[in-house]
């Protein structure tokens, strides 16, 4: 079995789930119906440096809301899919409309919905508190769970395995 950071070696494309990956997975409903998550700066900081430096990142999820909107509009994500019913078919035509290959594409999943990802990108990554059928067949586990910093653990490892970490561009946001 091949060890998890030659993989990261490879590593281009970033495909994130929102709610459970992002976030802790808690929604508190406002007075408006307005769902309103929690979010961990560590992780927007490292989805800000990786776009920064090249890399293609992108959002798949089932939820859609104004504050996702925001979140993502801050962050200067472009690829967004927000309502997604079938995230299988999402990122397949997302890899093939951007000309990706799949063995260059980390997905990092929490629940469900993403196991078909999680079987077809080429790394393969869950939080600590993810179901316990995205553990078994993700090829990392982060230390961190949802929403607390699971996404910064993972992109951080990319770019210090590929010597893009702590440049002169780190500084600043």
């Amino acid at each position: 079995m091949t060890n998890y950071k030659e993989l990261l070696k490879h590593i281009n494309t970033f495909v994130f789930d929102y709610d459970g990956v992002l976030t802790d997975g808690t929604i508190i409903l406002l007075n408006e119906g307005e769902p309103l998550r929690t979010a961990n700066v560590k992780d927007g900081y490292a989805i800000q440096l990786a776009l920064k430096k090249n890399y293609r990142i992108a959002m798949i999820s089932g939820g859609k809301s104004k504050s996702m909107l925001n979140r993502f509009s801050a962050l200067n994500l472009k690829d967004v899919f927000m309502g997604v019913e079938n995230k299988l078919k999402v990122y397949k035509d997302y890899i093939t409309e951007h000309n990706i290959n799949p063995e260059n594409v980390l997905f990092m999943g929490d629940d469900i919905p993403d196991y078909e990802i999680m079987l077809e990108a080429g790394m393969s990554a869950c939080p600590a508190d993810a179901a316990e059928e995205i553990k078994a067949v993700s090829k990392y586990i982060s230390h961190f769970k949802g929403g607390e910093g699971c996404v910064r653990d993972i992109i951080e490892q990319v770019l210090k395995v590929q010597g893009k970490w702590m440049n002169d561009d780190a500084y600043k946001w």
